[in-house]
């Protein structure tokens, strides 16, 4: 199981592609810009302002190398990341069935990032949990395939009422959908395939893997404890690289 830690580690890379959130034309107060960039502030990417003559309203453009890759509405990014906390996440089923990962975020793939969780910091490891949700809600809307998710212990899945009811939601669906961590807990929801295990492969990693049956796209994000409530982690939509992901934790 070491190995599969050392494996797993490994997905989690670095690039050196020039990322940069651009807000663009915002009308709300400085200190939502200042929330923004103290977000991503030990991240490998920049966050900046600009004002343009345009009518397209406020929205944060996502450029690599000097191209544009995503817009989103300034609006949604607020949503779904800015103006929440993770116990939106906890206690509610917040990024199911409302305020899913804008495209910004989404299209943030291939990066790494070093995340720290509260109260170091508010919003830093929030960003995994929100490409976590939105890969759960991609199952779900699928309705099939494959979805292999990590909690560390598994008593965490009931310890978030919002996390066992997307668990319950998941295990009531057509996807074969697995949990794994400590097994320091018993009841269950319903329809999931358990694994259980102490080694350092359960322990301190976090993936959510989706794989689908049919054409559409899969989804991998994971993450590898760094130290105490820090983390690195990475999320692809890669096809080869979620293969890849996915052989290794389904060894597990």
């Amino acid at each position: 199981m070491t190995e599969s830690l050392g494996r797993l580690r490994g997905f989690v890379g670095h690039d050196e592609i020039d990322r940069t959130l651009l807000v663009v034309d915002s009308d709300e107060p400085t200190p939502l810009t200042r929330l923004l960039e103290d977000a991503f502030e030990n991240q490998p990417v920049t966050v900046a302002t600009a004002t343009t003559d345009t009518v397209d309203g406020p929205r944060v453009v996502l450029v690599e190398g000097g191209e544009t890759v995503a817009v989103s509405p300034l609006g949604d990014l607020m949503d779904a990341y800015l103006l929440v906390n993770s116990d939106s996440y906890r206690t509610a089923t917040a990024g199911l069935d409302r305020h899913g990962a804008p495209d910004v975020l989404t299209a943030l793939a291939g990066t790494r990032f070093r995340v720290r969780g509260y109260p170091v910091s508010n919003k830093e490891k929030l960003l995994l949990v929100v490409l976590s949700r939105y890969i759960e809600a991609r199952a779900l809307a699928a309705d099939g395939g494959t979805l292999r998710s990590s909690f560390q212990r598994l008593s965490r899945i009931d310890d978030e009422r919002g996390t066992r009811a997307v668990y319950e939601r998941l295990g009531a669906s057509a996807v074969d959908t697995h949990v794994y961590g400590v097994p320091d807990y018993d009841d269950m929801p319903d329809g999931l395939s358990v694994h259980g295990g102490t080694d350092p492969a359960y322990r301190r990693t976090w993936f959510v893997v989706f794989t689908p049956d049919d054409e559409q796209e899969p989804a991998a994000l994971v993450a590898v404890e760094a130290g105490a409530n820090e983390w690195n982690g990475y999320w692809t939509f890669d096809a080869d690289l979620v293969a890849d992901i996915e052989g290794v934790v389904a060894g597990l």
